[in-house]
């Protein structure tokens, strides 16, 4: 994700500690690491700082979930789990074409609203 001058990059719990790396230095880009459960498991529920954290985690993951939803499609509905070795150029293109079907396969009952169609 771009956010004006900087690089956004938004990870799970996995990616913890990325910004430390020798290879990531120098570069400008804000991390948005998902944070490990402990870190917030251990405040009280009805605490104000836990009511924050667990809000800034959501949002988070939620920005996670739209950008992971058209690998899914693409895995699951197109079967696309593995690349196949034909060429940087002819790969691209297949995934530019699965992309844009994934779009319109998260788009259908838009599309079939718009069309006055009723069934799936």
């Amino acid at each position: 994700l771009l956010h004006g001058e900087e690089n956004v990059v938004c990870a799970d719990a996995g990616y913890t500690g990325v910004e430390k790396r020798a290879e990531h230095e120098g570069r400008q880009v804000i991390w948005q690491i998902a944070a490990r459960r402990s870190t917030y498991k251990r405040l009280s529920k009805r605490s104000v700082l836990y009511k924050a954290k667990r809000q800034i985690e959501k949002v988070k993951a939620q920005t996670r979930a739209k950008v992971e939803h058209p690998f899914r499609v693409i895995k699951r509905q197109f079967g696309y789990v593995k690349t196949r070795f034909r060429g940087l150029v002819k790969n691209t293109a297949q995934l530019t074409t699965l992309f844009a079907l994934s779009n319109l396969w998260m788009a259908r009952r838009q599309l079939l609203n718009a069309a006055g169609e009723v069934r799936l």
